[in-house]
């Protein structure tokens, strides 16, 4: 079973908002251009170029710039999201390892908790993966400076009365829904909205809240196994639950 969520030509623009996240991305970008360029001059001094360094900092701001564009096309009006049957743990495998080389840079461990039978939920699976991507990217680059004991990040799933949850968890007890709501109320008068949960301008959470809305989807806090994090409720596909 296929399903499509199209956007009305109705729905209101926040044009204050969008400018907000390109300018997040933007401020975001500076990072893994300033490595790029240092360990291109490292190199050039010591004639020894760091050149994983500079591909995992290269593969960074491209994932976010690509995330940050389907986002945008997504809410584009007359734009049509195309809904199917998706795997979660599927979707949870594949992030993680996208974010395998980063977490790496960064001395973050990857660990994935997907244990249980999901059946198949609906959703956009680029869309879904590209959310998951900047949000898990967001949250190794804020790990280090949040001073835990144990620099770990937990890729995970479980049920709940509303649905399949997938999302991404760690022992940062901030993490609440209060935190994200006022992070969004910060996005457009503050450089640095989610202080409790990154040091950064936070895009690739808002890059993530962005894909997600476009597919009627919301991003909330979530705990699991006693973890903190962001997850996102996905509704199973009835179709093949009655098959």
């Amino acid at each position: 079973m296929r399903g499509k969520v199209k956007v009305s030509a109705d729905k209101p623009t926040n044009h204050t908002s969008s400018a907000r996240l390109l300018l997040n991305v933007a401020e975001e970008l500076k990072v893994p251009f300033l490595q790029i360029a240092r360990k291109a001059e490292i190199g050039q001094i010591t004639a020894k170029p760091e050149l994983s360094t500079i591909q995992v900092a290269a593969e960074t701001a491209l994932n976010l710039l690509e995330n940050y564009t389907l986002g945008v096309r997504m809410s584009l009006e007359g734009y049509e999201t195309n809904l199917e049957p998706v795997s979660v743990p599927a979707v949870l495998y594949d992030t993680s390892t996208r974010l395998r080389a980063l977490a790496k840079s960064y001395g973050v461990s990857l660990e994935l908790s997907i244990a249980g039978r999901y059946g198949p939920v609906m959703a956009n699976k680029a869309g879904l993966e590209a959310a998951l991507v900047s949000l898990g990217a967001a949250l190794i680059e804020a790990l280090p400076a949040q001073g835990a004991g144990q620099l770990k990040l937990h890729l995970a799933s479980h049920r709940s009365p509303a649905g399949v949850v997938a999302g991404l968890y760690g022992q940062n007890k901030q993490i609440s829904s209060e935190v994200l709501k006022n992070g969004r109320k910060l996005q457009n008068s503050s450089r640095q909205p989610l202080t409790n949960i990154s040091h950064t301008s936070g895009a690739g959470i808002f890059v993530a809240d962005a894909l997600l809305d476009a597919m009627d989807l919301n991003l909330h806090s979530s705990r699991h196994q006693g973890l903190y994090g962001l997850g996102i409720v996905l509704k199973p596909s009835r179709q093949l639950e009655l098959v």
